[in-house]
């Protein structure tokens, strides 16, 4: 009888022990699933909705968590400074910034340079020619014109000077001073065009301007309702609002326009395992994943990569861009911009 027993006792110790192990391993498993492998820390200056975006997406698809750090451009070059300076390797791996900041970075000696597969297809105007840095969107100005202002026109104006001249046109456009999307636009008009045909273009424009907006949607959103006739906008507002069913058209300038670009580099003394992430990363923001993952929550950016879905479906891809670099100093910057304000702003 005790013999009975202690086998009964002995089998229930090894039935709670297989038990307890299937329990151990299936939880070690679903854990696997759920915690990302890895983590890389990512700092960059766009929005923190479009950060938040990408890191959801790549994290559910890749198991790997992006841990965006968004930061002013000023900002962003002073901490890689500080990790560049440092004596070890630093937590940042990776920057996702518009070109202006990455320019600054590669010419500092921040970044390292990387060029993979896909962003050998990215065209020369949209990366750096070493390496130092791939562009994965870019975001022009467009002339946005309502339908029913169209239907007025004999002949649409499709440039600049044009649009300049156009008698009896309501404009709507964000101040110079407000976004850096509508500073850009500025600077890169003063380096293709040169000051003086620059300022004269925008004496002209400045008295049918209606409102000098603070937001880049609200000239989009003036077109659409019909309290402009023409909005200077960036191209993703304007897919967004025709979306939504506002009467709307793109005339893309054909003497050129400016654009936003936004793009990647990989951080000076990033740790080793996070530089392979991060690369991975970048790769992927190289993709029609990520432009999807974007566009379904109504961000449309023309992608840089020419071998993309989301690419081949853009009309804007084939827009022409201002080609002279914009190298202005800060100071020179300012003074560009307050003679702007002094002379036709406030005038």
């Amino acid at each position: 009888m005790r013999r009975y027993t202690s086998l009964l006792l002995t089998a229930f110790l090894l039935f709670i022990l297989v038990v307890a192990g299937s329990a151990y391993f299936a939880g070690a498993k679903h854990e696997d699933k759920t915690r990302p492998l890895r983590e890389i820390v990512v700092y960059t200056t766009l929005p923190a909705e479009h950060a938040s975006i990408l890191t959801n997406a790549y994290e559910a698809s890749h198991n790997v968590r992006v841990n965006f750090v968004p930061l002013s451009s000023g900002e962003l070059l002073k901490r890689l400074q500080d990790q560049a300076e440092a004596g070890e390797q630093g937590a940042v791996s990776m920057v996702l910034a518009d070109k202006g900041t990455l320019d600054k970075a590669a010419v500092a000696g921040f970044l390292v340079p990387y060029l993979s597969e896909a962003g050998d297809q990215v065209p020369e105007n949209f990366r750096q020619r070493d390496g130092y840095w791939v562009g994965v969107w870019y975001d022009p100005i467009v002339f946005c014109m309502n339908r029913d202002y169209l239907l007025t026109l004999s002949q649409v104006p499709d440039t600049w000077k044009e649009l300049a001249v156009q008698p009896n046109v309501r404009i709507g456009v964000t101040d110079f001073l407000a976004a850096d999307a509508s500073a850009n636009l500025f600077m890169s008009m003063l380096a293709q065009f040169g000051d003086v045909a620059t300022y004269d273009i925008w004496r002209q424009i400045h008295p049918k301007v209606v409102q000098y907006a603070r937001y880049l949607s609200n000239p989009v959103r003036q077109a659409g309702m019909g309290e402009v006739d023409v909005a200077i906008a960036v191209e993703s507002e304007v897919i967004r609002y025709m979306q939504g069913g506002y009467p709307l058209k793109i005339v893309y300038p054909a003497d050129g326009t400016a654009a936003m670009i936004t793009g990647t580099g990989i951080a000076f003394k990033a740790k080793p395992a996070d530089a392979v992430a991060a690369k991975e990363f970048a790769n992927w923001l190289l993709s029609d994943e990520a432009q999807q993952a974007l566009q379904k929550q109504e961000f449309y950016f023309v992608p840089t990569n020419p071998g993309t879905l989301a690419y081949k479906s853009f009309a804007g891809k084939n827009v022409l861009l201002f080609d002279q670099p914009v190298q202005f100093t800060d100071k020179q910057r300012h003074d560009f911009l307050d003679k702007w304000v002094k002379e036709i702003r406030f005038q």
